[in-house]
């Protein structure tokens, strides 16, 4: 069934596959484009920096007019993100536009990870520390972002962990042959510095006795 709420998320996928945002990615789940899978990578020269973070968003028949529910699927510690991973911003609540769309929604949640609001925290910890300690707060954030990793990792299915097996054991092997070609040319070379002499001969042994004047007369010769 097209409605016009799918058929909008059918855009918003589009334009995120044609001019997709530095660090966000997204896209429906395969029998519901309602409900999204979404990748926000930590931003750069911060404490959030190389996290893979995960997350979900689930739309309405009422979308863009109302806006999805978004939720962190990763462990998170921020001053805005509750314990079970909704998010506390504003374009998400009250201040909702129908203009905004998915790529608007990724890359708003991915600027608040390093400009957090702590006076309306969902974490009051992590708001505190953010203003008090803010080394502290680093801290707790790197452990999040080596979890992130493992999580990541953890994630991946049989079928893809066995194509990247097979992916890195032919690059294993194709550089082990190109190893022991590039020992057997160097070889070669050595060999024919060490006997030049014996390659020069090689020729003249092919061709046939030698013609000069060291050579051996013959019975016939001997005999005349």
């Amino acid at each position: 069934m097209t409605t016009p709420s799918r058929r909008r998320l059918m855009r918003d996928f589009r334009k995120l596959q044609e001019d997709p945002p530095s660090g966000v990615s997204g896209a429906p789940t395969e029998d519901n484009i309602l409900l999204w899978h979404a990748v926000i990578f930590g931003p750069q020269d911060t404490p959030f920096e190389d996290g893979t973070f995960k997350m979900t968003l689930e739309f309405s028949e009422e979308y863009p007019n109302k806006p999805p529910t978004v939720k962190f699927v990763s462990k998170m510690f921020h001053p805005n993100v509750y314990a079970d991973g909704s998010i506390c911003l504003d374009i998400l609540q009250n201040r909702w536009s129908p203009t905004y769309d998915v790529a608007a929604v990724l890359t708003s949640i991915q600027s608040l990870l390093d400009e957090p609001n702590p006076n309306s925290p969902a974490n009051s910890l992590a708001a505190q520390l953010y203003q008090e300690n803010r080394r502290e707060y680093e801290k707790r954030v790197h452990q999040i972002v080596e979890q992130s990793w493992e999580a990541f990792n953890t994630d991946l299915d049989d079928e893809t962990k066995a194509t990247l097996d097979n992916e890195l054991r032919e690059e294993f092997e194709n550089n082990e042959r190109e190893l022991l070609r590039q020992q057997e040319q160097a070889a070669a070379a050595r060999a024919a510095q060490a006997h030049p002499a014996a390659q020069e001969d090689q020729p003249l042994e092919a061709v046939g006795p030698s013609s000069s004047g060291d050579e051996q007369p013959t019975m016939a010769q001997a005999e005349a």
